[in-house]
């Protein structure tokens, strides 16, 4: 297979390799200080979390992502890429430990988040780097083939450094502090791999004199409005954004809810809730895995539109009566559904948006597409924060999700197909 071979070719380039163990080892520790903020957060036994500090913490872990991301590139066509992966895991190795240090002295909440949100800024800068300069280490016929590769391993990489914190926390240590100094290491090592590749060769190109970087920032914010209006004209596209918007919005809120049920209502321990929570990220995520299989067959069944609408009429049956009940064992169940559907939804999305807009718009839609796929999710979690009690048991909630799924099946069948 043609795929296949490019895969085999791929990981004989030296370059690529290396620019690969620095993406892999960097998002692998992105994964593990998620996770350690989140069961910090979460399920520390000194802490009373709430609806309201989740939705602080899920602001402080995605929000830079919203907010810096698309002005990130005009930064990085003026220094050099291998010393933003340099610097940027050294920084993040840095203020990883710092973290560390402000969970065992107990500071005050916004001191802590003030140091997570440094952490998570500069990961923007990193992932849209080793993005960058990947054209560097590999020629164009095999671009789509990296391009494909690069990603998928760096969201399993975050994946296990997810499983890593969750294993570190139940067997190792039974301390936040300890699993964000893991995590630091990992950054630690991500900077040291990056020294295995030249200064200069991932760009950018001296002899390219970039514009003012005032010039450059105006013209971003400029490019994201015509964006905006671009995809307004496009009815598909919009449709496909909203779309995604709301099902990122559904998932958010249900994980917020997970939260709280693995804090308060399923485990008398910390540990038994963390284990729960544990198994919840590894069930959704196999839904996650099961629609990226089945969603090119669905699609062309049904048409992305018709693939969209088939996944909300399903959450939007199968979320209530799974998770009226509360239980671990239902609840699990409706974790991989919606991971199918979610996945599959924006799968869908994403194909839908490359078809419809076009190609001299395509990078600042996706932009925005990035934006809203964050904000959605801090929203979500803002919302919940509103209704949820502290045992996560809200029936509200449940059907207030299979309500905004039904609303989304109805228009996407309407729909015309795509």
């Amino acid at each position: 297979m043609p795929v296949v071979r490019d895969l085999r070719v791929l990981v004989r380039l030296t370059n690529f390799r290396r620019l690969l163990a620095v993406r892999l080892l960097s998002q692998c520790a992105d994964g593990v200080y998620q996770v350690a903020l989140a069961t910090y957060v979460v399920f520390s036994p000194e802490r009373q979390a709430t609806p309201a500090d989740i939705a602080s913490a899920m602001a402080v872990l995605l929000l830079p992502y919203s907010v810096v991301g698309p002005f990130a590139g005009v930064l990085l066509d003026r220094w050099r890429r291998r010393q933003v992966l340099l610097y940027g895991n050294l920084l993040r190795a840095l203020l990883a430990a710092i973290t560390a240090l402000l969970v065992l002295a107990s500071v005050p909440d916004w001191l802590f988040y003030a140091s997570a949100l440094s952490v998570t800024a500069v990961n923007r800068f990193v992932l849209a780097g080793l993005s960058a300069a990947l054209p560097r280490v590999v020629d164009t016929d095999r671009l789509l083939a990296a391009n494909s590769l690069s990603p998928t391993a760096g969201t399993l990489a975050a994946t296990a450094g997810g499983g890593l914190a969750f294993a570190v926390r139940l067997t190792a240590a039974d301390s936040d502090a300890v699993v964000v100094l893991v995590g630091a290491a990992l950054y630690l090592l991500a900077a040291l791999a990056s020294l295995r590749m030249g200064r200069d060769l991932l760009g950018p190109d001296p002899d390219l004199a970039p514009a003012r970087i005032g010039a450059a920032l105006t013209a971003t914010a400029r490019g994201l409005w015509s964006g905006l209006r671009h995809v307004a004209e496009r009815r598909p596209a919009a449709r496909a954004l909203a779309a995604m918007t709301l099902a990122r919005f559904c998932y958010g809120a249900l994980t917020v809810m997970v939260l709280m049920l693995s804090r308060y209502a399923w485990g008398s321990d910390g540990s038994g809730g963390l284990a729960l929570l544990g198994l919840a990220v590894a069930v959704s995520g196999a839904g996650f895995l099961t629609a990226a299989v089945i969603t090119p067959w669905a699609a062309g069944r049904w048409g992305a539109g018709g693939w969209m609408a088939v996944c909300a009429g399903t959450a939007a049956v199968l979320e209530p009566a799974l998770g009226l009940f509360f239980a671990p064992a239902p609840t699990l169940a409706a974790a991989y559904v919606l991971g199918v559907v979610t996945q599959g939804i924006k799968i869908a999305a994403d194909t839908v948006v490359q078809r419809s807009v076009d190609d001299a718009y395509r990078g600042r839609v996706f932009a925005l597409y990035d934006m809203l796929f964050n904000v959605a999710f801090v929203a979500a979690a803002g919302a919940s924060a509103l209704v949820l009690p502290l045992d996560g048991r809200s029936p509200l909630l449940i059907m207030a999700v299979a309500a905004l799924y039904t609303l989304a099946a109805a228009a996407l069948a309407r729909a015309p197909r795509t």
